[in-house]
């Protein structure tokens, strides 16, 4: 079945001895292996999240999902997707809203506050408030939902997405560009992205972002992986 696998069959997969590739080679080694995974758990997401209420969970589980392919884990696309999104559902709208509210008020603080420095130039203060908040949001996000797929509870969760997205920002830059600039792009391409987003235009950013943070996870919050569903 489309939705299911069957670990009993033998497939592709990496020789035991094979030496262990690092960065992009291992990231398309990912891409090779979980591709059909991919798709599927990009068709889950879109079909799940329809009815709007619903994208905190759907995102919440395409990282679950997600963080299991970085750390080389079984993949059930289906499954692991369907249990994430009813278990940790809770967790996952005050997750989303911690990020997007960030976001939509500290850009739009940016916007307004700049649009009036040119008349008075104490408005800069808090444009470079806002500034700061959106930066720091964007570059906290992937190592966020990172620790909570590794089952950290809300608050330190959001306390070591700070902490890592600040201490490491080329990480997180690389992440928040993965997620918000592809997004950006497709959304400002649309219709012509449509087929890329309907296959792999949220599972695709989803998957780079966690790849660029897997290992500021390991060595910080640890290599658990998401919780077994």
């Amino acid at each position: 079945m489309f939705f299911h696998h069957d670990y009993s069959t033998p497939g592709p997969g990496v020789a035991p001895d094979a030496p262990e590739k690092t960065g992009f080679a291992r990231f398309f080694e990912i891409v090779q292996l979980e591709c059909m995974s991919l798709l599927k758990l990009n068709l889950l997401f879109l079909l799940s999240a329809l009815p709007v209420v619903t994208i905190p969970p759907a995102l919440f589980a395409m990282n679950q999902v997600v963080r299991r392919m970085v750390l080389d884990q079984p993949v059930d696309c289906f499954y692991q997707y369907r249990r994430a999104f009813r278990r940790y559902w809770r967790v996952s709208y005050p997750a989303f809203l911690a990020v997007a509210s960030a976001l939509v008020v500290s850009g739009y603080g940016m916007f307004f506050y700049l649009r009036g420095a040119g008349d008075n130039p104490l408005l800069l203060a808090p444009f470079v408030l806002c500034s700061t908040v959106f930066l720091v949001t964007c570059l906290s996000s992937a190592c966020f939902y990172g620790a909570l797929s590794l089952g950290r509870p809300l608050g330190e969760a959001l306390r070591l997405g700070v902490l890592l997205g600040v201490g490491r920002p080329l990480r997180g830059l690389a992440s928040a560009l993965c997620v918000y600039g592809l997004l950006t792009a497709a959304v400002l391409a649309f219709p012509l992205s449509a087929i890329y987003l309907i296959f792999i235009g949220f599972s695709l950013p989803c998957l780079l972002a966690n790849f660029y943070v897997r290992t500021v996870l390991k060595q910080y919050v640890g290599d658990g992986g998401a919780e077994e569903a």
